[in-house]
């Protein structure tokens, strides 16, 4: 679920000088899309998306300052409709008189920022795009193993943790641990990142709680990583027939997204670090083309082939 974002949280986010209405800086921003005025200032409001936030550029400014007196005061007075969020002026430009006046007749904040308008206008989007981007949460720990972000599954108390923390000391990195933030970027690709609360952190059972950025260093860690397939950690069941070759290919199902999934069993002797170290190196090997499982198989019948017409 996307989280709620506020005129405030853009504030923040990039340090924009408050011109009025600092009273309104809970408003609820409800959309990603910006909106540049155009034809409303040239008195065409029909279809005013009041509902997005706007943005003020030299253009607009401009044509606002030619206007003539009344009628750039009737203008703006329509143009600031109550559901306008805020309103963005950019290239830290002077604001009209006019327009602080129908701003705060209608509740609405004023905004400025130095940045140019494409330039503040790329980042904004790409901010409120990640804000209200689907999002959920699983149970799990996600690493970076060779550049790989795979998300380990599986019950409670199979090694999620204690795998992982093996990872890091072979050289790879923590992303998240119990709880993986997954959220639906651009693209269709799911990322996944720690709650605040519990970044960095791991919990192996005998030892606690431990910091593993305190204990292995910045190199050891990072905030968010593109997921690229799942291992799903299971106690070894004797009576299941696991797959041996690599044809199987398992999948799992994400905010609508599927991702591969390898199924390990779990059992004393079984060195885990090692297997997701190659699981996540032949995964790689499939993306560029090179399937090992298939190469076998393929080599297998011409052999069988050729035998047979002998």
């Amino acid at each position: 679920m996307a989280r709620k974002v506020t005129v405030h949280d853009i504030q923040k986010k990039f340090k924009l000088e408050l011109i009025c209405g600092e009273e309104y800086l809970s408003h609820i921003i409800h959309v990603s899309d910006l909106y540049r005025p155009g034809l409303e200032l040239a008195g065409f409001f029909t279809y005013h998306p009041t509902e997005r936030l706007q943005l003020l550029g030299r253009s607009e400014l401009m044509f606002i300052k030619n206007l003539p007196d009344e009628e750039r005061t009737d203008r703006l007075e329509k143009f600031c409709h109550p559901d306008i969020p805020c309103i963005c002026i950019t290239r830290d430009l002077p604001v009209p008189d006019e327009l602080i006046a129908a701003a705060k007749k209608n509740g609405i904040p004023v905004l400025r920022t130095d940045m140019k308008t494409t330039s503040f206008t790329s980042k904004l989007t790409n901010f409120l795009e990640d804000c209200f981007a689907p999002t959920t949460t699983i149970h799990g720990v996600l690493v970076d193993v060779y550049g790989m972000g795979v998300v380990l599954m599986g019950d409670s108390g199979i090694g999620k943790s204690e795998t992982a923390l093996e990872l890091v000391k072979r050289g790879h990195r923590l992303v998240a641990d119990d709880a993986v933030e997954i959220t639906l970027t651009e693209g269709n690709h799911l990322s996944g990142t720690s709650p605040d609360l519990i970044r960095y952190l791991l919990e192996i059972r005998g030892l606690g709680i431990i910091n593993v950025m305190t204990l292995f260093g910045a190199g050891a860690v990072r905030n968010q990583k593109r997921i690229s397939f799942v291992i799903r950690l299971e106690n070894w069941q004797p009576d299941r027939q696991y797959d041996r070759l690599g044809l199987d290919e398992e999948k799992i199902r994400i905010l609508e997204q599927e991702l591969p999934q390898i199924t390990v069993p779990v059992r004393p002797g079984r060195n885990l670090a090692i297997i997701i170290e190659v699981a996540a190196m032949n995964m790689r090997m499939k993306q560029l083309g090179h399937n090992a499982a298939e190469q076998f198989v393929k080599k297998l019948g011409d052999t069988i082939e050729s035998e047979d017409l002998e």
